[in-house]
């Protein structure tokens, strides 16, 4: 098993603010084109009043900060490939709008070194400091050979 690479506590942030370009863009690489996302008159009645984005776009985001802790390890350490085996309990509690800017928090909350594995905590909020989603990530340091 490998000599784990991160602590519990260790963090990193990613921000970015969503443009009406990040949706046509994920709709189209992705095929969802679904009226909430692309449809304003749609829209326009509903809670929200506007085009909201994905959430598999801010599981994008999520993994944008799990990939800059990822790189910044291997920075230091060519002895091991990090590899992203899944989020867990992915929850998305607020719609996420066209010019929302969206901070995304990677903590390590545990480690697994009998499993190679550690797991963290990601917290995604919006400009306002409104938590917009959430998720648990599982990174697996695989040792190369």
């Amino acid at each position: 098993m490998p000599d784990l690479p991160v602590v519990v506590g260790d963090t990193t942030t990613f921000a970015k603010t969503v443009g009406e370009s990040d949706i046509y863009g994920f709709a189209g690489i992705t095929g969802d084109f679904a009226a909430p996302h692309v449809n304003a008159e749609f829209m326009k009645n509903s809670q929200y009043g506007e085009r909201v984005a994905h959430g598999a776009l801010l599981v994008g985001f999520m993994s944008t900060a799990s990939a800059l802790l990822a790189t910044r390890i291997i920075s230091k350490r060519d002895d091991l490939t990090p590899m992203s085996i899944g989020y867990d309990r992915v929850r998305f509690t607020e719609a996420v709008k066209i010019g929302d800017t969206i901070s995304v928090v990677y903590e390590v909350k545990a480690l697994e070194p009998e499993r190679g594995r550690s797991r963290a905590a990601l917290t995604a909020t919006n400009q306002d400091g409104t938590v917009v989603g959430v998720a648990e990530h599982i990174m697996k340091w695989l040792v190369n050979p």
